[in-house]
């Protein structure tokens, strides 16, 4: 198995607000591997996206702050390295494609000047001429159509697929190693929705770039993410292979989130709902934060009162649990075998 490319190691992240420290990530651990989509999933506030933030320095200061853990890339710990070092990775090593292009993109910049600029700051001996001709290539690589005229274009006068399409091509300019792509498809119709997928292939392909995929969107994971991260409440609860994660989950969690989405290949009329609301982060429930909500729990103490380890759950498979009763899930049969076909 190929040494991962970003490691990290227990990152702990907390906001200062007024109502008190929202503890949005606590000790969260997992690896990404070289050329691999890891898909991470979870409900909005689960602490998917500052997870990855925090690793890029894109938190807001003072509010935010990492209060621990290691983001090993390359050899060096990104959560330590000085701003000027980080901004050379940032953009050129590690590439973020953001949820929405329309706030993201500078609205009083053509699209080329935004993809010539992001060329040419990671490559500053590259003349101006040659940064366009690279823009043009890049748009024509993500599919945007009459490239040479949108350059000239300014991101109002682009469609919101188009939008998103220059954003994965902003983020491949540099060809990077490893791909952030933050939600890329919400903002998007169903439509859009499949093309900007085919996009995200064929970046990878170009680039060979591991790519951290971002989404709620379960659909989304188990047709492009060979690994998966599940994350509640700012913890990891799952992690696995994308097969174990859909055909075998053993999170009650995980259950619940496979039992929700709406699939051609049964014959229920209901979707499940999880039951109740993500708890507050500010004052996370003791023991275990799914407890409330959880129909495994049963009432059973030490889902009250210990945070259960993210467990290997057998020798050979790195499919792990953080749950004190995953062997029963396993006994049980839950699984969603059809999810990926």
């Amino acid at each position: 198995m190929p040494e991962p490319i970003l490691k990290l190691r227990g990152l702990t992240v907390e906001f200062a607000t007024e109502d008190g420290v929202v503890h949005a990530v606590t000790d969260v651990s997992y690896d990404l591997r070289p050329g691999e989509i890891l898909g991470v999933v979870g409900e909005s506030g689960s602490g998917k996206s500052v997870s990855m933030l925090s690793v890029l320095g894109l938190i807001p200061v003072p509010s935010g702050r990492i209060v621990g853990g290691e983001a090993i890339f390359e050899g060096e710990d990104l959560l330590k390295l000085p701003d000027d070092r980080l901004r050379e990775i940032r953009g050129g090593q590690i590439a973020m494609i953001f949820q929405d292009p329309m706030t993201s993109l500078n609205p009083v910049l053509t699209i080329g000047d935004q993809i010539s600029e992001a060329v040419r700051v990671h490559n500053p001996q590259t003349s101006g001429d040659t940064a366009r001709t690279r823009t043009i290539q890049l748009l024509e690589l993500v599919g945007v159509p009459s490239a040479e005229l949108r350059v000239n274009q300014f991101p109002h006068e682009l469609s919101g697929g188009m939008r998103q399409r220059a954003m994965i091509a902003m983020a491949i300019a540099n060809d990077p190693s490893v791909l952030v792509a933050d939600e890329p498809t919400t903002a998007l119709d169903v439509t859009i929705q499949a093309q900007i997928v085919e996009v995200l292939k064929t970046a990878q392909r170009e680039t060979q770039a591991a790519i951290v995929l971002i989404t709620h969107d379960l659909g989304l994971i188990a047709e492009l993410a060979d690994r998966v991260v599940v994350m509640y409440a700012g913890r990891v609860v799952e992690l696995g292979d994308v097969f174990s994660i859909f055909d075998s989950p053993r999170h009650p969690y995980t259950v619940g989130l496979l039992s929700s989405l709406a699939r051609l290949d049964t014959d229920k009329e209901w979707l499940e709902p999880i039951p109740g609301q993500p708890p507050s982060l500010i004052t996370p429930p003791p023991g275990c934060a799914f407890h409330p909500r959880c129909t495994q729990s049963q009432g059973r103490a030490i889902c009250r009162t210990d945070v259960p380890e993210l467990r290997l759950l057998r020798e050979g498979v790195d499919h792990r649990s953080a749950c004190h009763f995953a062997d029963e899930l396993a006994s049980a049969g839950t699984g969603a075998a059809g999810a990926r076909s």
